[in-house]
């Protein structure tokens, strides 16, 4: 009798021991300890689109505008969205929209910042079929402001003759344009 008190202490003993072990392993001191922090890759890519078009009408039913790009993809951690040769026909309700045209674009998130990426071109014929071409290396656009910014180099041809200056603020709506500095004109004589 004796000796089965000694056997089954010794078994409740070892298996103790044994939860104790376990315990200890699952919750050791080193699990409380600051782990790394993953690494989020800024660069991956959450989904994209090749071949891309889309239209956008305004509340009144009347066109936005319309864009087509070589490629889209959106950025997971940033939320920007990146377009490959992105050409873009903004009416804004009108018959004579703005084409606005470049090798790249990085679009934010919300969509209310554009950010067009060399050999960026926007032109325009208007209702006396004149036509507009202003080009820069870079330029920023508030679509939704009907909005145009750059602090690059700027060349505008039309109304017979080309202007150069460097920096532009560009009123879509108005079709005003207002260059910064080193402004530059050549007109042809009628």
């Amino acid at each position: 009798m004796f000796s089965k008190k000694i056997r089954t202490i010794a078994l409740f003993s070892v298996i103790t021991a044994l939860l104790v072990a376990v315990g200890y392993w699952n919750i050791s001191p080193e699990s409380f300890l600051d782990k790394p922090v993953a690494q989020v890759d800024e660069s991956a890519i959450d989904y994209y689109a090749l071949n891309a078009h889309t239209v956008q009408f305004m509340p009144d039913g009347k066109l936005q505008y319309e864009m087509t790009a070589d490629k889209v993809e959106h950025l997971k951690a940033s939320e920007v969205t990146l377009l490959t040769t992105p050409d873009l026909h903004l009416y804004r309700g009108t018959q004579f929209p703005w084409h606005v045209q470049s090798k790249r674009a990085e679009v934010n998130p919300d969509g209310t910042e554009v950010e067009l990426i060399d050999a960026v071109r926007v032109a325009r014929i208007d209702e006396k079929q004149r036509e507009m071409i202003i080009t820069s290396s870079r330029m920023t656009v508030f679509p939704q402001k009907q909005y145009a910014q750059t602090e690059q180099a700027v060349r505008i041809d039309g109304a017979g003759g080309t202007t150069t200056g460097n920096g532009m603020k560009a009123y879509l709506k108005d079709g005003r344009m207002d260059l910064l500095s080193n402004v530059r004109g050549q007109y042809e004589a009628r």
